[in-house]
């Protein structure tokens, strides 16, 4: 497959980046900053310009000019530029990013949100509330205003761990919910050119299921 990866240069897409590419893909992935161009080759994709704070007929050029299968969404602002960097990049970049995909015709899209992002009363008093509220309205903008064949990603808390290769769907809210950022690459890959994940959205976390069993 041909695969644009948005916000490649973050933990989770330099995982992504390379896992997809030793697969055999195409990868490409795309950085605000071209001094991360020698990251992503590292990594085996292929780097590309992409400013989510740009316009959309920017992106959209770009995203035709790959003629991607695919587009993963894992960008994110991590807390820079607080609120603001929150709404430009978590919300107005990823809306932005499915209008481009739309306009490019582009079909598939796999959007990385957040555990938890579906359910207003789990983030209602959480310090990090307005990063919820974007990753909310960027998943229901996703799931009701396009006609991409999306499939929706919540893992739990990101850690640094070794992978696991396992996961738990069943959506659990207490006991350990943290998820390998590396075992999230390896849910990406598995769901990206699986039909019967589409339309759907999976809340998970490291667990006893294999990754390659659970989809």
């Amino acid at each position: 497959m041909k695969i644009l990866i948005i916000g490649a240069h973050g933990h989770v897409g330099q995982l992504t980046t390379k896992l997809l590419a030793d697969q055999g893909n195409q990868v490409y992935g795309s950085i605000r900053d071209t001094a991360q161009n020698d990251e992503i080759k590292t990594l085996g994709g292929i780097p590309v310009t992409y400013d989510l704070l740009g316009s959309v007929a920017d992106m959209t050029k770009t995203v035709a000019d790959i003629k991607p299968d695919a587009i993963v969404f894992t960008a994110g602002s991590g807390g820079h530029g607080g609120q603001s960097g929150t709404l430009n990049i978590d919300l107005d970049g990823a809306v932005k990013t499915m209008e481009a995909a739309q306009q490019a015709a582009v079909k598939r899209f796999i959007m990385v949100s957040a555990f938890g992002t579906g359910d207003r009363e789990f983030w209602a008093n959480s310090s990090i509330r307005g990063y919820y509220v974007a990753k909310y309205y960027a998943d229901q903008w996703l799931q009701l205003r396009t006609n991409l064949q999306y499939t929706i990603l919540r893992p739990g808390t990101l850690t640094n761990d070794e992978p696991t290769g396992e996961i738990d769907l069943s959506g659990a809210t207490t006991g350990d919910l943290t998820v390998t950022r590396a075992d999230v690459a390896a849910v990406i890959a598995a769901v990206l050119d699986n039909s019967q994940t589409i339309g759907e959205i999976y809340t998970f976390v490291n667990g006893d299921e294999p990754i390659d069993e659970a989809f």
